[in-house]
């Protein structure tokens, strides 16, 4: 357990040192000059990183070289020694870093892992539902590591070990549904390249399953992020190439999420009537009863998750009278210990009031997601706290959206 620890750290280490362009033997010399003490060599810098040693007295010094705040240095050598209080800073590893370079999906020639088969996969697909319900209730910032760690565990498997052709599709399905999982909690993050990395490994890994839905959920999530940030026109090109891709036998619930996807990004550029006919196509694809078996990454969708979408929608546009009945009532029976979505439709329903010229109510609203964005490790909800307070900002002389912007019309600055 201590040498993995170690290992772990020695590769945080170098990560560190790598990302500030400079030598393992310019490190030492600048420890040196820093410390005044003249014992540190590049090969004493060499067995930090491989985890053959802790350079403890030596971690403020690091720090300063490096850049780096001492505080994570601090955990991290902590978490190296065993400590059960330390840590490695969550945004340490990536994606990237964790993946074999080069066709990540292709088996090693001479595979020198284990044979599996079906409990294997069975057990990963457990994992994998495992961090579908942690999302509900975690947010990206906090799951991000563990979330590549387990992709990475997986991809790693797939390349090493030795199974049949059937354990190998059902192994690629779990890849690719791992990877659209790790995307989502990236991009919640803010983690946008490394989503897009975790999306497009995981449709590489559907397609040679030889599974369209999955593809689709893959690439429309893809679609969703890049109708979020900035790439609106490519969000509603994907997200119609992924109904392509599913087909109209998927199974009722994937393809009312791939219409409602649609939605959104035909939203996004302005397209009023092509969003909301992907809406009543989405709703007509929900109350199809075609006794298709759903997959398991589908059970959250339901009529009321469409209603959120159908007000968000609204709201895009601008019609707040049909918007703030829709999110009023679906807030009022949602589940409270989902923080995360709850924190994200008050937003629009904050923005929505405000178009309504309800800026008292809208302030409510506003302060209720600023107060639970701000126990988040979320990006998206940190940015819909600063989209309501940009929508607010032409009410501050109403006396509640003037105080509210006394306490936080700072995150507009920051």
């Amino acid at each position: 357990m201590v040498r993995e620890r170690r290992r772990q750290f020695g590769a945080y280490l170098a990560r560190l040192r790598k990302r500030s362009g400079i030598s393992q033997r310019r490190l030492a010399d600048m420890l040196c000059a820093l410390s005044g003490v003249q014992s540190v060599t590049r090969n004493e810098v060499s067995r930090w990183e491989r985890g053959a040693r802790v350079p403890e007295s030596w971690l403020p010094f690091i720090a300063q070289a490096l850049s780096a705040p001492l505080a994570d240095l601090e955990r991290a050598a902590a978490y190296a020694r065993g400590d059960e209080h330390g840590h490695l800073p969550g945004s340490a590893t990536t994606l990237a870093e964790l993946l074999p370079p080069g066709d990540a999906l292709e088996p090693l020639r001479a595979r020198t892992g284990r044979r599996i088969g079906r409990d294997t996969v069975s057990a990963l697909a457990a994992r994998v539902h495992g961090l579908r319900l942690a999302d509900d209730l975690l947010a990206g910032g906090d799951l991000i590591t563990p979330a590549f760690r387990e992709l990475s565990a997986a991809v790693h498997l797939h390349r090493e070990a030795t199974y049949t052709e059937e354990t190998e599709r059902a192994l690629l399905v779990q890849v690719g549904e791992l990877a659209q999982i790790a995307g989502w909690i990236a991009s919640d993050a803010g983690r946008h390249e490394e989503a897009e990395r975790a999306y497009t490994l995981g449709i590489s890994a559907a397609r040679q399953a030889g599974n369209g839905p999955l593809v689709a959920n893959l690439a429309g999530s893809l679609a969703y992020q890049h109708a979020n940030t900035g790439r609106e026109r490519e969000g509603v090109e994907l997200a119609r190439a992924a109904v392509t891709e599913a087909g109209s036998a998927a199974p009722a619930k994937t393809r009312a999420l791939f219409l409602d996807r649609v939605a959104w990004a035909h939203t996004r550029v302005g397209e009023a009537q092509e969003a909301m006919r992907a809406l009543g196509e989405a709703h007509d694809a929900l109350t199809d009863t075609d006794g298709a078996e759903e997959p398991a990454w589908a059970y959250w969708v339901s009529r009321e998750e469409l209603e959120v979408m159908d007000a968000r929608v609204l709201t895009e546009l601008r019609r707040p009278l049909r918007a703030v009945p829709l999110l009023s009532g679906v807030l009022g029976r949602y589940d409270a210990t989902h923080a995360r979505e709850l924190a994200l439709y008050r937003s629009w329903l904050a923005v929505a009031l405000a178009d309504a010229n309800e800026p008292e109510q809208a302030a409510e609203e506003a302060r209720q997601v600023i107060e639970v964005s701000g126990d988040l490790a979320s990006e998206r909800t940190a940015e819909r706290s600063r989209t309501v307070l940009r929508r607010l900002q032409g009410f501050e002389d109403v006396p509640e959206v003037r105080a509210l912007f006394d306490d936080h019309g700072h995150l507009l600055v920051a």
